[in-house]
Parts: C-alpha cells; structure tokens; sequence
C-alpha cells in the first residue's frame, strides 16, 4: 500500500498560537505521509516557531509576509494555492478562524485560503471559554457548512493554567484528518465493528484485574475503516483516549460487557476487527466491599472469561469478514496461526508485545498478517495509525478475493 499522502501538496499554516510548537511536528507526521509540506506563518506564528526551523524540516522556503519578495510573490500566491491538494490551519486561532470566516485576507494564509480549491482542515487552538464563546462556534459553524473539516480540540490543562477544551489535538489526529481526506471509500456502506482497549474486571468495589492495553491500536483501525466509509461501531474498555471521528462508540468495563455489546450488533456487521485485550481470567467472586488487609496472605479464585472471538467465529454467516489479533510474547507465529484455524478467521495479526517500542501503550507496531488461506505480509515498524490503514487495506484486498 503507497504511503496516503504520496504526490499531494499540503500547505501547513501555523497562526499565533503557543501550540504552534506543535507544527514541527505536524509537519513530520505529514512528511511520512508522504506530503510534500509547505509552511506558511502568521505575523503572530511567527512569534513562537521560527521559518528556519520549517524551512529546514520540510527542504520548502517558508512564507510569513506575502510582500517579503515581491517578485515571486504572485508565483507564490497563485501557484501555490493552484499546487495545494489541502490546505491545513493549525493551530488555528480565534482571530484565525474569525478570517477565514469572514474572508479577510490581510495575511498570506487568508489570501492563499480563499484562491485555494483544495479541502481545508482546521485545528483550532485557544483558551476554553474563547473556543465556546459563541462568536468562534458561529464562525466554525459557517465553515463546516462551506465544507472546512473541523479537528475538535481536546480537553486537558491549557497555556493558562485552566483545565477545559481549547487544547490542539494532537499532530497525529490532525495528520489523519488530513489523510482521510483522500482515503478511498471502499467500505462504503459496510458496517464495521471493532473492539479496543483493555477490560476491567472488578475484585472488590475499588480494586480490578486489568492489562496494559492503552486502546491506542483499535481506536486506529476504527478512524482508519471509518475513513474508508465504513459505518463503524467502536465497543472499547476503558481508555484515556478520545473517540475517533464518525465512530459510534459504545463503552465497557468488563469482558462480559464486552461480549454482550459485540454479540448483540455482529449479525448486522459485515467485518469484525477484534483488537481489545480482554482479561483471560476474572474473579470468581467480586467482594461487596474494599477487602481489608489484616497482614496475612490473600488468594483469589480466578474463573475463565468467555472468548469473545472464538464465540463470533461459531457464530459467522456467510460473507463476513474475522480479524483478530495475537498478542504474544513467545512462539508468535506459531500461537497465531494456531489461534486462526480454532476461532474461524480470515485474517490474524501477530506481534510480539513483549517489544517496548511495540508492545501496550506504544505509539508504534509491527506484526505479520497471516490470512486463512495461508498468504502472511510482514508489516515493519510503523506509526500505529500508518500500521491500521495497512490493515484495513489488507482486509479491503482481501475481501475482493473472496467475491
């Protein structure tokens, strides 16, 4: 599979915002998309992330004042904008997008937005109750309804020292937006349902069972499906993450929450991603209240949960579509390969989760996809979005093989 953003130019304005640090590394992550990235500053942006320091990441001359040359400068705001296949705004002020709103083009970037006809994605960055005061959600407002894609903020500890919702979403969301942008829609009208992250099972009222698992991988491969068109039902355990967009999302604490929402949606879905790390094992018994320590030892009863995956794969009908994942430490290929043929699966993912850089929590993963016909494609080391989108690219491939 090419890189999502092989041959497209995007140009990254970065505005008067103390997140415009984060533009280096939007940058990269668009870089390793594929993107050739040029940059452009606002008179403010220009304040807090210097052009060398742009000009130097992308190998692209910097634009912060469109009179700085003035005979290249209509090349510039003309063939730019003309090259453009999108255009991003990040972070993107409330003064910013008050610009955009309105059409004032007293800056390079408001000049270069309104000639382009490429797509435009918005990060809006600024303090909580700016971003909900109601003059920015207006002006948002008449952006999303001129077809600007919106990257919410997320919510967290600001420049000031509030804790509300005006953060700039991470680089590598905004990344994927603009990614998706250009994402095929071969999963239209398919309905996809993946699980994520870990599960809890509970010992007593403040105590639980659990694992490592961050969510990080599935809730990828849901906005990695999503953007393809699929309709995407995400059932995740719980995690620190946000969902992802055009997700519905549906939230458990333990395995048997897990199973009942899986099992009641997976006769309606044409593909099911099995990507949570469910607990093996739980508590035979839940105490009613906090278990005391009196100094002795304690042993607890460990009952087995029911697999999820196994369950779907006696269930299947024909025509859908199983992937599953195996996350082991030793004998992976061979645990993997095993763990296809005994649970009815098209198509398993191993990696060995023992690797710190791949393994729970990370932001990175390899693995070796191994279909049920017996095809394997080695995926090296990638960024965990970039390793979902060669999944679901698997899967769409696969799928066309099968008729």
């Amino acid at each position: 599979m090419s890189e999502p953003l092989a041959d497209k130019t995007v140009v990254l304005a970065i505005t008067g915002s103390i997140a415009a640090y984060k533009g280096a590394e939007l940058a990269r992550r668009l870089m390793d998309l594929g993107a050739d990235v040029h940059v452009t500053l606002t008179a403010a942006g220009e304040k807090f992330i210097t052009p060398l320091t742009l000009r130097t990441l992308t190998g692209n001359p910097v634009t912060s004042d469109m009179f700085d040359d003035p005979d290249e400068w209509h090349v510039k705001h003309v063939s730019l904008a003309e090259r453009a296949d999108a255009v991003v705004i990040a972070p993107a002020t409330a003064d910013a997008i008050a610009k955009l709103a309105l059409a004032i083009a007293d800056e390079f970037i408001y000049t270069l937005s309104l000639a382009a006809r490429a797509p435009l994605v918005i990060a809006p960055a600024m303090n909580d109750k700016m971003y909900s005061h109601p003059a920015v959600q207006e002006h948002l407002a008449r952006l999303r309804d001129r077809g600007a894609r919106i990257v919410e903020p997320d919510t967290g500890r600001l420049a000031s020292g509030a804790v509300g919702q005006g953060r700039l979403a991470e680089p590598e969301a905004i990344a994927r937006a603009v990614s998706d942008l250009f994402a095929p829609g071969d999963l239209d009208n398919l309905r996809v349902m993946v699980t994520a992250g870990p599960t809890r099972e509970p010992l007593d009222p403040v105590r639980f069972i659990s694992n490592r698992s961050s969510g990080k991988m599935g809730y990828a491969l849901a906005a990695a499906a999503a953007a393809r068109g699929a309709q995407v039902l995400l059932i995740t355990g719980p995690t620190a993450l946000g969902p992802p967009t055009g997700c519905e999302v549906i939230r458990v604490e333990t395995a048997r929450e897990m199973r009942d929402a899986a099992l009641a949606r997976f006769e309606q879905s044409d593909i099911l991603i099995a990507a949570a790390a469910v607990s093996d094992y739980a508590p035979a018994q839940t105490a009613p209240h906090k278990i005391k320590k009196d100094g002795g030892a304690f042993t607890i009863e460990l009952r087995p949960t029911d697999d999820i995956l196994a369950e779907c794969g006696k269930r299947r009908r024909p025509g859908q579509f199983l992937v599953g994942f195996a996350a082991e430490i030793e004998d992976v290929l061979v645990r993997a390969r095993q763990k296809l043929k005994a649970k009815n699966l098209d198509l398993i993912v191993a990696n060995d989760v023992s690797r710190p850089d791949i393994g729970f929590d990370s932001d990175s993963n390899a693995g070796r996809l191994l279909f049920a016909g017996g095809r394997e494609i080695e995926l090296p080391e990638m960024d965990k979005s970039q390793f979902a989108q060669r999944v679901i690219a698997a899967v769409v491939e696969a799928r066309k093989q099968m008729g």
